[in-house]
């Protein structure tokens, strides 16, 4: 059994999810958003540290999936949401997890079967593929699809072609849905 921490990386507000993988069923622990609001920049790195710092001593996830930074609006919002990203990452590293990246593109592919879908239909999936009670903020959810990816990666040796985790399958057209 290991447990995934998956994070949607913001600088004013951070995804987080922690799926659960045992053999090939997975299952929710936990999901959210660390607000960071409008403060100083170095300060809401802080938070993002200490809340993610936080949260794996809480939850004691195995490994850390994150999404890869992707070419953003302008040149400053690219790197205060990397200096984002790096904050998380050291959270991580600072508690011995192993970090894994993943593009967009690969998450969305993994989770809704097409990797230009939509936030909304990335939040569909993830409320449907792991039951949950409601549909997940936008951060959250994209946390949690992180997770998801590097399950499906883990479980399956990174073969496209090897068998999913329960509660996501492949259709004909080769994108994944729950069940």
């Amino acid at each position: 059994m290991s447990r995934i921490l998956g994070i949607d990386p913001g600088s004013r507000k951070t995804g987080f999810g922690i799926i659960e993988l045992e053999g090939r069923k997975v299952s929710h622990v936990i999901n959210g958003r660390l607000l960071v609001g409008d403060g100083d920049f170095p300060n809401r790195l802080k938070q993002i540290f200490e809340g993610l710092t936080d949260i794996i001593q809480r939850y004691q996830p195995d490994m850390m999936a994150i999404e890869k930074v992707f070419l953003h609006k302008n040149a400053d919002s690219a790197l205060k949401l990397g200096q984002a990203r790096g904050a998380a990452i050291c959270a991580g590293v600072s508690q011995n997890l192993t970090v894994h990246e993943y593009t967009a593109t690969q998450i969305k592919k993994a989770v809704v079967g097409n990797g230009h879908a939509k936030k909304d239909q990335v939040q569909y999936m993830m409320s449907v593929i792991l039951s949950l009670p409601e549909v997940p903020e936008e951060d959250a959810a994209d946390a949690l699809a992180c997770a998801m990816t590097h399950a499906n990666f883990a479980s399956v040796g990174g073969s496209q072609n090897s068998k999913l985790p329960e509660g996501m399958r492949t259709s004909r057209r080769g994108g994944r849905y729950g069940r």
